[in-house]
């Protein structure tokens, strides 16, 4: 009896002896320059990756954005300008719809609609668009811009 309570003594010693913390990494390691903030942090590398032309990257970090934080209208204007980009103009649709009903019917989001009808062909629609947000903004500077490319459609 007194054998197999040692045995078992040292079965338990040994056990914890796996246990002790020691033989824990805890430092504590982080990417530089990473944001803490997941969905901004892919909102930002969006918005790089569109402005250099990568349209095909700009979507996947803007839609990252959006499954990150669904009620970012940023994340969703940058998706739908990505898909407009790509010629996914029925995703693009989807993403201004989103837009809409996060803060409205804005002038910055009704240009960037008439922008797609644009780049689509649907001249007419793009027009009334564009003259609709025209009609909301101070700076007009941007859909002017707008405009004279559909003039020379």
């Amino acid at each position: 009896m007194k054998r197999i309570l040692a045995l078992a003594t040292i079965a338990v010693s040994l056990a914890l002896a796996g246990c002790q913390s020691s033989s824990i990494d805890t430092m504590q390691t982080t990417a530089l320059g990473q944001s803490r903030d997941p969905a901004a942090a892919d909102l930002a590398t969006g918005k790089k990756q569109f402005e250099d032309g990568n349209f095909g990257l700009a979507e996947q970090h803007f839609r990252k954005a959006v499954e990150l934080r669904a009620t970012s209208a940023e994340a969703w204007m940058g998706l739908a300008a990505a898909y407009d980009q790509l010629g996914r103009f029925d995703f693009a649709d989807r993403a201004y719809e989103q837009v809409l009903s996060l803060v409205g019917r804005r002038p910055q989001v009704v240009n960037n609609m008439g922008y797609s009808h644009y780049l689509r062909g649907d001249r007419k629609k793009a027009k009334k668009l564009l003259l609709e947000a025209r009609d909301g903004l101070e700076d007009k500077s941007i859909v002017d811009a707008n405009l004279a490319l559909l003039k020379k459609a």
